[in-house]
């Protein structure tokens, strides 16, 4: 039974994200937007795309070509 006390005190550990970087959740939004077809943006969108989302946390945009 205490094992399950250490395996949830790691898990936590391992998914909080750190201050300045998101880790997993930088990960999985830049993992989501490669699914949608888009680019990660560092600034903005090129005048051809569409803003469709974020990148990460700190404000990088997911960008794709307008329909």
């Amino acid at each position: 039974m205490r094992i399950y006390y250490l395996v949830f005190a790691l898990l936590l550990l391992f998914l909080m994200p750190v201050p300045g970087n998101g880790g997993l959740i930088n990960t999985l939004q830049r993992y989501f937007c490669k699914i949608r077809s888009g680019r990660c943006a560092v600034l903005s969108c090129l005048p051809r795309e569409e803003h469709i989302g974020s990148c990460s946390v700190g404000g990088r945009k997911c960008c794709r070509r307008k329909k």
